[in-house]
């Protein structure tokens, strides 16, 4: 098959889209699929306002279109709500073609954390950009039931997965854990407003903090907290090395639509503390996790689980299922949309 993905989230950006769509092709790809990426750096581009790090393709529907159909896909999907995406759904919905779609980001969450915009101003936005799609790509139960609710479908599962031949227990930790205080407690992601860093580094929880990331919050945040401990972006081995290290992973982050540094954290064999909210309620298991509206005391609890516990359960998420699970949601380009109902979700 032929697939054409059009992408506003993607190098050299790490953030959990863009890890998601690479580990993705790269099974599609060894499975005889061709994937034609559509991306920022393919156009000129602008940064982000309040976010510099994010490039902003100053692309329309016809420079997008025209890479579209030299290309000839037999399937696109649109994965973000951003300048690609929009340009690429508004070409395809002009010459009648199919297209399917995915919701990556809790998009008015995050911009209600960034402006102070009531993230109910911004859902009208989310209905519009996914009505058209053939279907609509969501991660967890617990986004599937809120999208439905918000009157967006059809839906289909597309879950996560994880590198467990990077992401595993036996990395050395890096030479400044022998150094700190235990229980080190750790942090990875964006360093940005809408990841809720600043509910993990004042838990008074007793340990060190370590962050690893970047991001537009970075330096401000070093600046509020001079005793955490920031790594700045780790990749790879240095990175499991961090996860495998740290006697607990924390995920503060309420946004988030599944959180795939939680998988990597317990691929290491680190359990993880995080808020009872989207994600984590669906990718933790009591052995794996611990829930709760107190940080400090998911962090306690989450110290007592068994590590081996922890690394069964990452390991349980497959990066070739996942792979499997998007070609099966895509729906042909020519195919004329039916009216039809949800699809079915597999929890």
């Amino acid at each position: 098959m032929r697939i054409a993905l059009i992408t506003d989230a993607w190098k050299p950006q790490v953030n959990g889209v863009v890890r998601t769509l690479m580990s993705v092709t790269d099974p599609l790809r060894r499975s005889g699929h061709e994937v034609e990426l559509i991306a920022p750096d393919q156009f000129a581009s602008i940064p982000c306002p309040t976010y510099s790090e994010i490039r902003l393709a100053l692309a329309g529907p016809r420079k997008v279109g025209r890479r579209i159909e030299r290309f000839g896909p037999d399937a696109i999907h649109i994965a973000t709500e951003g300048p690609l995406g929009w340009a690429a759904r508004h070409w395809c919905m002009r010459r009648g073609l199919n297209f399917t779609t995915a919701y990556h980001t809790q998009f008015p969450e995050y911009v209600a954390r960034r402006t102070g915009m009531p993230a109910s101003l911004i859902w009208p936005m989310i209905r519009r950009f996914h009505f058209p799609s053939a279907t609509i790509m969501v991660a967890t139960p617990t986004i599937r039931d809120e999208l439905r609710a918000q009157g967006i479908g059809p839906l289909a599962h597309w879950s996560r997965g994880v590198d467990v031949a990077t992401f595993q227990p036996d990395h050395a930790p890096p030479d400044l854990f022998f150094k700190l205080k235990r229980p080190i407690q750790l942090y990875v992601g964006r360093v940005a407003v809408e990841k809720n860093i600043e509910a993990f580094l004042t838990n008074t929880h007793p340990g060190s903090k370590v962050v690893v990331g970047d991001g537009p919050a970075l330096e401000s945040l070093k600046e509020q907290f001079p005793e955490a401990h920031f790594l700045g972006r780790q990749m790879g081995d240095a990175l499991a090395a961090c996860y495998a290290g740290a006697d607990v992973f924390v995920f503060p982050s309420r946004t988030d639509t599944f959180g795939l540094v939680m998988i990597e954290a317990l691929a290491c064999g680190t359990p993880v503390a995080a808020y009872p909210v989207a994600g984590p309620l669906d990718v933790l298991s009591p052995k794996a996790g611990a829930m709760s509206d107190l940080l400090e005391r998911a962090i306690e609890v989450a110290l007592t689980l068994r590590r081996d516990d922890c690394l069964a359960h990452g390991r349980s998420f497959s990066w070739e299922a996942s792979a499997q699970q998007f070609l099966s949601a895509l729906r042909p380009a020519s195919e004329e949309r039916q009216s039809v109902g949800l699809t079915p979700f597999a929890a």
